[in-house]
């Protein structure tokens, strides 16, 4: 009718397997030449799910003249006027609601091509040049910085540094170290065509067991996850902070934070549960989260900061990083400890049934320059990062005003680490991927 939903009753729709959109012509206006036309808030409402792939049904009788013609092309000069796609949304849209299992860290080495589809990231690397420019900034002029790009890839965070000491005209002596054999023939190929010459040394090796010849007053990655720690970054940066200079060496991303929401997605659980088996849902998913929706705003679940000698704690208990010297180096006394536990609680703003949560992340690179993919605070433009799908293996119906409490833990061996998940309320839940029984983390490359 003419009354539109509340908005959050709009939203869950979008969530649902809706295929079309009954639009009667009883709730269009008429304008000043005597055409039909839509209020502000109906329009709003069907470019919201053109967006999402919903069809469009006109029903009910003429009100105007000239038949049903004039709103079908009110129609069409509706959907004319949505802008088009941006690079970002050009990226993005062949992945709607696809699963894709996240990375082997240690043991996959990434494509070229995948490699290709990163760099074209405008947002990132502009961010990561402007906190390395930043941090540069801060040093004598006529200091000569040692920079340490560790997974360096093709080169794009080299570039970066090589740009910020330009750009505040300071000198910098850079070592890009990479484990990926096909991306350091692509590293040796440019240092040649671009001239690196003695500025640029191309170390072929994996960052844990390097040994440096000198410490880093810069220590840059780019080794986050779609949820930040699931990558392992915080295990590859606590064994790469060896060589980085306790006295002032720098971090760059210093303190990264994962977060969840708890979300209605059916398309994404029937997926899972198409396979079949408890393993599959039991894995944490790469996703272009599109068709669904959430039950509440996004919460802080664990945070990694670097290096350990500035490792803090908040007043709640929660890792920070802490601009003062908090402890000697952890590695040297083998006591970094990467295994966490937490409980995060939301109260449910609408009805529905829960499948899972959305997850993702927010990173500090140097000082107050960040990059997130968490929705209240993402990078405008950022397409680097899909979020993460964590599945639950039974859905459960969430009235509004429910309290939904999720458990949460990140464990640690020698030769993996791991996720487990459950939920406390409003009903127990069983522990989902217990011992990594389904998803593991392997540490060992083979």
């Amino acid at each position: 009718g003419i009354s539109l939903p509340e908005k959050l009753d709009a939203n869950r729709w979008v969530g649902e397997p809706v295929r079309a959109l009954l639009i009667p012509t009883s709730i269009f206006l008429t304008n000043n030449k005597g055409y039909p036309v839509l209020s502000a808030a109906h329009q709003q409402l069907i470019v919201k799910f053109y967006e999402h792939g919903v069809q469009f049904v006109l029903t009910g009788r003429p009100r105007h003249l000239d038949g049903l013609e004039p709103y079908y092309l009110y129609l069409q000069h509706l959907i004319q006027r949505i802008p088009g796609q941006s690079v970002k949304d050009r990226f993005e849209s062949p992945f709607y609601d696809y699963l894709q299992s996240p990375l082997q860290p240690l043991g996959d080495h990434l494509e070229s091509q995948m490699y290709e589809t990163f760099e074209k990231d405008p947002v990132k690397y502009e961010m990561y040049e402007k906190a390395i420019a930043l941090a540069l900034s801060e040093t004598p002029v006529k200091k000569v910085s040692v920079v340490m790009v560790v997974g360096a890839g093709r080169g794009p965070l080299v570039r970066c540094a090589l740009r910020a000491a330009d750009s505040v005209q300071r000198r910098i002596r850079m070592y890009a170290v990479e484990k990926n054999p096909n991306a350091v023939v692509t590293l040796r190929n440019m240092h040649h065509m671009l001239g690196w010459g003695a500025t640029v040394q191309i170390v072929h090796t994996d960052m844990r067991y390097w040994k440096s010849p000198e410490l880093a007053d810069i220590l840059v990655s780019e080794l986050l996850g779609s949820w930040g720690d699931n990558e392992l970054s915080p295990e590859c940066l606590d064994g790469a902070e060896k060589f980085l200079n306790p006295n002032g060496g720098i971090s760059i991303p210093y303190e990264y934070t994962s977060f969840v929401e708890p979300i209605s997605t059916p398309k994404l659980w029937n997926d899972c549960s198409a396979f079949g088996d408890d393993k599959h849902m039991e894995t944490m998913y790469v996703v272009k989260l599109h068709k669904f929706s959430a039950f509440a705003h996004p919460k802080p679940v664990f945070t990694f900061a670097h290096p350990s000698w500035n490792k803090g704690l908040d007043e709640e208990g929660n890792e920070r990083f802490s601009p003062h010297r908090t402890t000697d180096p952890a590695l040297l006394g083998g006591n970094i400890d990467n295994t966490r536990y937490t409980k995060v609680e939301f109260m449910a703003d609408h009805t529905g049934l829960m499948h899972g949560f959305g997850a993702y992340f927010e990173a500090r690179l140097y000082k107050d320059v960040m990059i997130s993919i968490n929705p209240p605070t993402h990078s405008p433009g950022m397409f680097s990062w899909f979020p993460i799908y964590i599945p639950l293996r039974s859905p459960q119906v969430i009235k509004k005003g429910d309290t939904i409490r999720a458990l949460f833990w990140r464990h640690c061996k020698s030769t993996k680490v791991w996720y487990e998940w459950a939920l406390a309320e409003p009903e127990p839940s069983a522990v989902h991927n217990t011992n990594g029984q389904s998803s593991p983390i392997n540490l060992a490359t083979d």
